[in-house]
């Protein structure tokens, strides 16, 4: 098992440098044609640092590993929810801006409501290949909107902020990242199903916890620079972002190429993830308006490790 194990942690290391060569390179090749660095940061960016979640998510679908498939999404979400931005609000309390009080934190309950709505809606708890272009369109929708919001918005844009490199070498970091994507994708899950079934554990348990949090690495190194920065827009839209994506476009495409099934031992989980996120969209108009303080921070830490405790306790 400890070869395993090893296998695994590569397969992470290739996931999170596959996602910074493609969107090194998606970056400096959208440069060259002169696209706003707004729409990059909207659509290549937010997209790029979800990359190990899809890709896990879509190769676990298309080998029939259900339960990874759609535990990476809710186990990623929980942990971008109440441990990172929990995290980052302990470090500075996080300051909502106008947006993320009156859309994005709608838009994110919608999507976790929706896609509970999806998982229980007939006897046979399928999410469809139907249903998956459904969540595509809304991704779509999402981005295009984000788009649209931001060129209201008065910015100077910053030609010299991204790294300057040839059109072939650009080209070469796209292909690298991709490669690398594609392969930490397929080891994470070959080894993963190989060690769950070792320690005699459900696929479950290992993608809501070691997979999503490794998933989300990348979101939790940018909040955390974000905050320590004080740039708390930052730290809240990369996980609203992600939190929206997750389902929309992780799960959308994912269930496109293969529908999945969703076992209702995920209702437990996905109340607990209803009622954070729920509770994140309350904190702007309760106690200190417009702040996720430090008291809710702690609240939501000390949420996640009853949530990990409660997981491992059920194991036993």
């Amino acid at each position: 098992m400890f070869f395993y194990i090893i296998f695994i942690i590569f397969g992470f290391y290739l996931l999170l440098k596959g996602a910074d060569f493609l969107v090194d390179g998606a970056s400096n090749l959208a440069k060259k044609f002169n696209i706003p660095s707004m729409i990059i940061g909207l659509t290549i960016i937010a997209i790029g640092t979800s990359m190990p979640e899809l890709m896990v998510s879509f190769t676990a679908a298309i080998q029939k590993h259900s339960d990874i498939s759609i535990g990476n999404i809710v186990g990623s979400n929980m942990a971008n929810l109440f441990l990172i931005l929990g995290v980052c609000s302990i470090i500075h309390p996080l300051k909502f801006n106008k947006k993320a009080e009156r859309v994005d934190n709608l838009i994110a309950v919608f999507a976790t409501l929706f896609v509970f709505f999806l998982g229980n809606n007939t006897n046979k708890h399928i999410i469809t290949k139907e249903e998956g272009c459904f969540l595509l369109f809304f991704a779509i929708i999402y981005i295009i909107y984000n788009i649209f919001f931001t060129k209201k918005e008065k910015s100077k844009e910053d030609k010299d902020n991204y790294k300057k490199i040839s059109i072939i070498k650009t080209l070469i970091y796209v292909l690298i990242g991709i490669f690398s994507l594609k392969i930490g994708g397929d080891v994470v899950v070959k080894y993963s199903s190989k060690v769950a079934k070792i320690l005699g554990v459900s696929e479950k348990i290992i993608s809501i916890t070691v997979i999503a949090f490794s998933t989300s690495f990348p979101e939790l190194i940018t909040s955390i620079n974000a905050t320590i920065k004080r740039d708390t827009d930052m730290a809240i839209g990369n996980i609203l972002g992600s939190q929206i994506f997750n389902i929309f476009l992780i799960l959308g495409i994912s269930s496109i190429f293969e529908p999945i099934d969703y076992s209702i031992n995920y209702n437990i989980d996905m109340f607990f993830l209803i009622c954070g996120t729920i509770m994140f969209a309350i904190f702007p108009f309760i106690g200190t308006k417009h702040y996720m303080t430090r008291t809710n921070g702690i609240f939501f830490v000390l949420i996640y490790v009853s949530y990990i405790i409660y997981n491992i306790v059920k194991i036993n």
